[in-house]
Order: structure tokens, then C-alpha cells, then sequence
């Protein structure tokens, strides 16, 4: 089954194929580390006997429902993960904005 949006989507004219992969992967460990909070957080609360929940109903349902790889293309999509110091198709690089950078690009 493949994942919408495509490739050429994600690409947005801005990266190559093998920079929009790199970052699904690292966005799908971000995901993966969520979940893994989530369900440390959710055991605890029931070893501790603070809820009557089940362990499902304490963990989001984008984390228990979803593939991380999934969720980390949609969020590069909708703009929640971004790309920064990555070469893009024009061969420069682009750089992270850090707050000089930004105080500059202001005036």
C-alpha cells in the first residue's frame, strides 16, 4: 500500500526524493518516541491504580492506530515536521533559522 501524499508531493520542488526519505525516517522515530512516553505514562498511571481506564483509551489514537511512517508523512505534509539543513534541487543548503538570523531577517 503506498502513502498519500507521493513522493513528488513531499518534494514541493525544494528536495530530492532521498532528503524527503531521511526525513520521514527521523519524523517516524520522533512518532515512535511519543508513542513510547505515551505508554510509559499510561502503565504508570494504571500500575498506580489512578485511572480505570484501559491502557488503548490513555494512548492517542494517532499513536495506537497509525504507522509511524504514516504519521510522520502526513505531518511533513501538513508542515508540522521541517526539513532544515538539507541540500535542496538548486544544490544550496538550507539553513535552520536560529533567533540572530531571525532578529536580522526582520529589519
Amino acid at each position: 500500500m503506498l502513502i498519500s501524499p507521493s513522493i513528488v508531493d513531499l518534494t514541493k520542488g525544494k528536495y530530492n526524493a532521498y532528503t524527503i526519505v531521511i526525513a520521514a525516517a527521523k519524523g517516524a522515530r520522533m512518532v515512535t518516541d511519543e508513542y513510547v512516553a505515551q505508554r510509559e505514562r499510561a502503565d504508570r498511571m494504571i500500575a498506580n491504580k489512578e485511572t480505570d481506564k484501559s491502557i488503548c483509551a490513555l494512548i492517542g489514537s494517532e499513536y495506537r492506530d497509525e504507522k509511524s511512517v504514516k504519521v510522520a508523512v502526513r505531518r511533513l505534509n501538513e508542515g508540522d515536521f521541517e526539513i532544515i539543513n538539507a541540500p535542496r534541487l538548486d544544490g544550496t543548503i538550507e539553513e535552520a533559522e536560529t533567533p540572530d538570523t531571525a532578529a536580522d531577517s526582520d529589519n
